[in-house]
C-alpha cells in the first residue's frame, strides 16, 4: 500500500535516509523504533509529502505521491488521517469544533450530520462525555484520544501516528495502544506507528522496524524483533529491559 523505493535524504551534510526501501501492507500496523535522531519521524513525512525525498520516490497504491502535483497531493493526502505528537488541539475550540474541523474544511457535510459523526467518533475513543469541553480542561492522555478522532473522523485508509505514546503515563500510554489496536481491528485503518516506547510497539505492531543510520536494519514480527541478532537492536532492547526471549521485565532498582 505504501512503498519506499530506495528513498534518500539529506539535511545538509547528514544523511538521514539512506537507499530506504520497504512496503507497509494495507491492513497492517507497521512501526518504526530507533534512537533519536535515527529518521524515524523524516520517514512519516515523507508518506505524505512534508518532505520529499532527494533520490527515490514513495508510492501510495501505485501513485507517486512524493512528486505528485497540488491537485493529485490533496487527492492522495485525503486518504490519510494524522495524529499529531502533542495532539495539536485548538484551544480556542471545544472537542467537538476539533474534531469536526476535516469535515468541514474537506466535504460539505450538513451541520447536523457532522454532530452526529463527531459523538460518533468520540465514542469510539472513549471520550462521549466531553464534546462540549475545551482541550485545557483535558488530561494528556485524553488531548491524544481527542486528536485521535480528529484523525479518523472522515474515516481515512491510512493513520500516521507520531509518538502517540509521548508525555503519558504508562496506564493511559497502554490505554493508547488499545486504541490503536482497536482502529485496525474495527475500522480495518492501515497503521503506520513512529515511536520511542518499545512497549507500545510490541503490543500494536503487526511488523516493527528499526531504523539506524538512514536504513532499516530489522525488519520483523514483534516475535521475532525481539529474537534480533543485529547489536543495535539488542542494545535497544536491553535500553527498555525487554528480554531475547520477548518477556517484559519489570526493572528493579536494588539498594543496598
Amino acid at each position: 500500500m505504501i512503498r519506499f523505493e530506495h528513498v534518500t535524504k539529506y539535511f545538509g551534510q547528514r544523511h538521514v535516509l539512506a537507499d530506504l526501501d520497504f512496503e507497509v501492507h494495507r491492513g497492517e500496523t507497521f512501526v518504526i523504533v530507533g534512537f533519536s535522531g535515527a529518521g524515524k519521524s523524516v520517514s512519516l513525512k515523507h508518506m505524505i509529502q512534508l518532505l520529499t525525498p532527494d533520490h527515490g520516490a514513495v508510492f501510495i497504491d501505485g501513485a507517486d505521491i512524493s512528486h505528485a502535483g497540488s491537485r493529485d497531493l490533496i487527492r492522495l493526502r485525503e486518504r490519510f488521517g494524522l495524529l499529531f505528537q502533542g495532539a495539536a488541539l485548538l484551544e480556542w475550540l471545544t472537542v467537538g469544533e476539533n474534531v469536526a474541523l476535516p469535515l468541514r474544511e474537506k466535504t460539505r457535510t450538513p451541520d447536523g450530520e457532522i454532530r452526529q459523526r463527531v459523538r460518533e467518533t468520540l465514542s469510539l475513543v472513549n471520550l462521549e462525555d466531553v464534546y462540549d469541553a475545551r482541550p485545557s480542561d483535558l488530561s494528556g492522555g485524553m488531548r491524544k484520544r481527542v486528536g485521535l478522532a480528529r484523525a479518523i473522523v472522515t474515516r481515512p485508509e491510512i493513520i500516521l501516528y507520531d509518538e502517540p505514546t509521548s508525555g503519558l503515563d504508562p496506564v493511559t500510554s497502554r490505554a493508547i495502544d488499545q486504541l490503536i489496536e482497536r482502529m485496525r481491528r474495527e475500522l480495518k485503518v492501515t497503521g503506520v506507528v513512529v515511536t520511542h516506547d518499545l512497549f507500545s510497539a510490541l503490543a500494536i505492531g503487526t511488523r516493527i522496524a528499526m531504523i539506524h543510520e538512514g536504513r532499516f536494519i530489522e525488519v520483523s514480527t514483534p516475535s521475532e524483533f525481539v529474537k534480533s541478532r543485529h547489536q543495535a537492536v539488542r542494545d535497544f532492547l536491553d535500553a527498555q529491559y525487554i528480554t531475547k526471549k520477548g518477556v517484559w521485565e519489570e526493572y528493579k532498582h536494588e539498594t543496598h
